[in-house]
C-alpha cells in the first residue's frame, strides 16, 4: 500500500512541477486508484502485486468511497456559495441599457409617446428638486424609478418625527439625519443606476444661478415664499422650466412656469407674498397626509413629460386639486406685461380650461 501512495504523491509532484491543473492531477490518481482496485479484483490471493498494494480490495475501496465523499462536500459547499453571493452587474455599454435596466423600463418603453427614445432622454436628463419634504419626498422618488440619469436635491434641514406623516423618503431609524442624505439613501436603493447629488444647503441668491444652470429643470417643493422667487427669478434667469407645487391643509395647486417655453413666471401669477395669516404653514394650518404624494407625484408627472416631450404639459395653466371633495379644477394662466421678472414674455394663446 505504501507502494501506491508513493505513486501518487509522485504524480502529484510531477504535476505541480509541470503547472497541469489540479483536475487533472485528480484524475490520474484517481486512474492509479481504479487500477489497484482491478488488479485486486482479477489476480489471485497470494499475488505478489496484491501483496505489494494491500492484499485486499476493501481498503481501497473504503478509501475511494470516503475520497468521494469529501470531494462531493466541497463540490456542494462551492455551489452554495456561488448562489449566495449576488450577481455581478451587467456590463453597461456606453448609449446602451443592460437587460436589466430595459425589463425595469419596460413599461414605459412600450407606451407610444415615451417608447425607447423618450427612455434615452429620461437617463440623460438632469433635473434638480428643491426640498426634500413632502412634495419632493414623492417627486424624488418617482424620478429615480422613472430612470432620470442625475437628480440634485437641495435642503438643509433634517428630517424629524413630525415629518414622518407624510415625507414619505424618510423612515422612522433617518430622524436626526439630513434629508438629502435621507433621500439620496432610498433613491439609490430604490434605483442604483442613477445618479443623486445632494446639497445640504439652502438655496441662496449666491449659488442658485450656477446651480441651476447644471440642470434641465427644475422642482419646486419649498414650504416658504422666499425660496419661491427666488426659484421662480433664477429660473427665468437661466432659463430653465419651474414646476412648482404648493398646498396646505386638503388642496394643493401645481403648474409649470416657463416663459422661455411661452409660459407666464411665478411672479406673474403672485406679483407678491400673501400676509402670514392667509398662508398659514403646515405646521399652523395642519396638512392631510396623502395630499403632498398626489402633488408631488403629479409634479414628477409633469417633468417626465417635458423631458420627453409626452402629451402637453401645464404650462401656462394651474391644476388645483381639493382632496376634501375629489374635484380639480385648471385654469389658463397669463403673462403679465409688467412683472419685474420675465417682463410678459410668455405667451400662451391656449384658452382652454378643464374643470
Amino acid at each position: 500500500m505504501l507502494l501506491v501512495l508513493v505513486m501518487a504523491g509522485a504524480l502529484w509532484g510531477i504535476g505541480a512541477a509541470m503547472g497541469t491543473p489540479k483536475s487533472l492531477r485528480w484524475g490520474t490518481i484517481g486512474i492509479l486508484w481504479l487500477g489497484v482496485v482491478l488488479l485486486h479484483l482479477v489476480l489471485p490471493e497470494g499475488h505478489a502485486l496484491r501483496m505489494a498494494t494491500g492484499e485486499s480490495a476493501a481498503l481501497w475501496l473504503l478509501l475511494g468511497g470516503f475520497a468521494s465523499l469529501v470531494l462531493a462536500y466541497r463540490a456542494g459547499l462551492r455551489r452554495l456559495r456561488a448562489r449566495a453571493q449576488p450577481a455581478a452587474p451587467e456590463p453597461a455599454q456606453p448609449g446602451r441599457f443592460t437587460n436589466t435596466q430595459l425589463e425595469r423600463y419596460a413599461r414605459h418603453i412600450v407606451l407610444r409617446e415615451i417608447g425607447g427614445p423618450g427612455q434615452k432622454a429620461l437617463r440623460d436628463a438632469r433635473v434638480l428638486v428643491i426640498g426634500a419634504g413632502g412634495l419632493g419626498s414623492p417627486a424624488l422618488l418617482y424620478l429615480a424609478a422613472a430612470g432620470v440619469g442625475t437628480i440634485g436635491v437641495i435642503d438643509d434641514d433634517v428630517v424629524d418625527n413630525s415629518n414622518l406623516q407624510r415625507q414619505v423618503i424618510h423612515r422612522d431609524a433617518d430622524i436626526g439625519t439630513p434629508k438629502v442624505q435621507s433621500a439620496l439613501n432610498a433613491m439609490l436603493a430604490q434605483n442604483p443606476s442613477v445618479t443623486v447629488r445632494p446639497f445640504q444647503r439652502r438655496l441662496t441668491e449666491d449659488i442658485a444661478p450656477g446651480l441651476f444652470a447644471e440642470y434641465d429643470l427644475i422642482l419646486d417643493g419649498t414650504d416658504n415664499f422666499d425660496t419661491r422667487y427666488l426659484a421662480n427669478k433664477t429660473a427665468v434667469a437661466v432659463e430653465k422650466p419651474l414646476i412648482s407645487g404648493a398646498l396646505s391643509q386638503w388642496e394643493g395647486q401645481l403648474s409649470v412656469f416657463d416663459p422661455a417655453g411661452g409660459a407666464p413666471c411665478y411672479q406673474c401669477i403672485f406679483p407678491q407674498a400673501p400676509a402670514p395669516e392667509l398662508a398659514p404653514s403646515c405646521a399652523e394650518a395642519g396638512v392631510l397626509g396623502p395630499l403632498p404624494g398626489v402633488l408631488g407625484a403629479m409634479m414628477a408627472v409633469e417633468a417626465v413629460k417635458l423631458i420627453t416631450g409626452a402629451g402637453t404639459p401645464l404650462r401656462g395653466q394651474m391644476l388645483i386639486y381639493d382632496a376634501l371633495y375629489g374635484e380639480s379644477r385648471k385654469f389658463t394662466l397669463r403673462p403679465r406685461a409688467d412683472c419685474p421678472i420675465c417682463g410678459g414674455k410668455g405667451d400662451i394663446h391656449d384658452e382652454s380650461a378643464a374643470g
